[in-house]
């Protein structure tokens, strides 16, 4: 078989799936160059005429756009930073220091996921009421570095399995502490798996809206809760709406970009042996 020869079917099939996934952005983004009064006249109406920076203009004079900005950037970073520190050891010790009950445990992790966050909000919030945590960057740190735990234990878990043990066992032999086994070999061996981990926790806690919605207010709202200012009972306004999700999707996608070397290295760490 010849395998330089191109498949063309597979290259059709990539086209169509990559268009459909980009239609959304694409509408938003040509949606954004509109007036809201054009936006809900002629929807399917994109010729030139119709572009305009209004709605950007609108967005950026009648909101704090940048206090949004910074809130989503301390929410994120922050948030990645706890469960990133919380998550390394549980992982060393989920991989390196296994006992009888392990995979009940990691069974148990994952099952958290599983509850629907509207169960655990009302007592969520009157904990946080109690706390002072409403309206805080810190409650909003804590709770979404809360939610993205499972998911990054078990990915460093699934990037620990794959180092070989010999290693940590030389440097148990050698006496090597357990933060001298995690900082000076597990860490700079895992650093891919560790570094698309710190990414796929940004991105999700960029895109957190249900707890940034219901845990917060006018001082700690980050851009999800921005663009959900655009909704009101006059109606949707789909021009200025388009802008600020384009304004809030923006950073994470230049983030993304720049950073989609490590991300697939990460993803494929330990894949070939």
């Amino acid at each position: 078989m010849n395998h330089d020869k191109p498949n063309y079917y597979a290259m059709a099939v990539s086209a169509v799936l990559a268009l459909l996934i980009a239609f959304p952005l694409i509408w938003m983004l040509l949606m954004s160059f509109k007036t809201d009064f054009n936006a809900a006249r002629n929807p399917l109406d994109f010729s030139l005429g119709m572009w305009t920076l209004k709605s950007y203009k609108s967005v950026f004079k009648d909101q704090a756009y940048f206090l949004y900005l910074l809130n989503s950037i301390v929410t994120a970073f922050g948030s990645t930073l706890l469960a990133l520190a919380l998550a390394l050891p549980a992982a060393w010790a989920l991989t390196f220091a296994p006992s009888a009950k392990r995979s009940g445990v990691m069974i148990w992790i994952l099952s958290t996921k599983m509850m629907p966050a509207i169960g655990t909000l009302m007592p969520i919030f009157l904990i946080y009421n109690q706390l002072r945590l409403l309206d805080t960057q810190l409650g909003l740190v804590l709770m979404v570095a809360a939610g993205n735990l499972p998911i990054i234990i078990w990915m460093l878990f699934s990037y620990f399995k794959d180092i070989p043990f010999g290693i940590i066992e030389a440097a148990r032999i050698d006496g090597a502490s357990v933060p001298q086994e995690i900082f000076s070999f597990l860490l700079p061996m895992a650093a891919p798996g560790i570094a698309s981990t710190a990414l796929l926790s940004i991105i999700l806690a960029w895109n957190e809206s249900f707890w940034t919605l219901n845990l917060s207010g006018a001082n700690a709202a980050p851009l999800t809760a921005f663009i959900a200012s655009f909704s009101s009972p006059q109606g949707l306004f789909w021009a200025r709406l388009s802008a600020a999700s384009c304004l809030s999707v923006a950073p994470i996608l230049i983030v993304g970009w720049l950073c989609q070397k490590q991300l697939v290295r990460g993803l494929t760490f330990g894949a070939v042996k």
